[in-house]
C-alpha cells in the first residue's frame, strides 16, 4: 500500500491531496463544504472533551489539521487564492520535492473504514504497525465491502482487524469477521 508516484506535474489531474489546515480543520471544513469547495475528507473519532467543566462524546479529527482534498491541482491553487488557510503536504526527496498524492482506490478504503464512527476504529501512526506481519486481503460483504488492506493482529487488540494504511500518514484499522476475508496476492 503505497502512496502514489502520480505526476503532480500536470495540474488538471484529479487526485487526493494530502492538505494541512493550520487556522483550523473546522474552518477547512466550513469553506470546503461551502458553494465554492471541494471534496474532501477529514479522517474522524469520538473522544471525551471537556467544554465549560462538561465533559461529552465529540465527534473531533483523529490527526489534528489533517484534510484529505480530492480535486486537481489547479483547483487547489485557485481556492487558495480566496482562502489561504490550506498547505500541500510535501515528501522531501532527493530530486526534490514531491506533493503526497493517496491512490483513488487506497483512499476509497480509508474513506470506507474510517468513516464509520460507531465502530470499533482505532488510528495509528505508521511507525506503530508492522505490516510485514499480515496478509494482504479483500472484505466481501458487511460495511467494508469492498475494501482491500492488510488483516492482521494488532497489538492491544483482542481479534484480528483489517488496517489501512497511508504510507509517512496514518493507519486506520476495524474489527472484521474473518468470514468475510479473501486472502489476495
Amino acid at each position: 500500500m503505497n502512496i502514489a508516484s502520480t505526476d503532480t506535474t500536470n495540474t488538471t489531474t484529479v487526485c487526493w491531496f494530502v492538505m494541512r489546515a493550520y487556522k483550523s480543520e473546522g474552518k477547512a471544513e466550513e469553506k470546503l463544504a461551502g458553494k465554492d469547495g471541494l471534496a474532501y475528507f477529514i479522517p474522524k473519532c469520538y473522544a471525551i472533551r471537556v467544554y465549560h467543566r462538561v465533559k461529552s462524546k465529540r465527534l473531533v479529527p483523529a490527526i489534528p489539521n489533517l484534510v484529505f482534498v480530492h480535486a486537481s491541482r489547479s483547483q487547489i491553487l485557485n481556492f487558495k487564492k480566496r482562502y489561504n488557510f490550506l498547505q500541500f503536504v510535501m515528501w522531501k526527496k532527493s530530486t526534490g520535492s514531491e506533493y503526497i498524492v493517496v491512490p483513488d482506490e487506497q483512499m476509497d478504503s480509508f474513506i470506507k473504514v474510517a468513516s464509520q464512527y460507531d465502530e470499533n476504529i482505532s488510528y495509528y501512526r505508521p511507525s506503530e504497525i508492522n505490516l510485514q506481519k499480515g496478509t494482504r486481503v479483500r472484505i466481501h460483504g458487511g460495511k467494508f465491502d469492498g475494501v482491500k488492506g492488510i488483516f492482521m493482529q494488532v497489538r492491544g487488540k483482542r481479534n484480528r482487524r483489517i488496517v489501512i494504511m497511508l504510507e509517512g500518514i496514518i493507519a486506520v484499522t476495524a474489527e472484521v469477521d474473518p468470514d468475510l476475508v479473501e486472502v489476495i496476492s
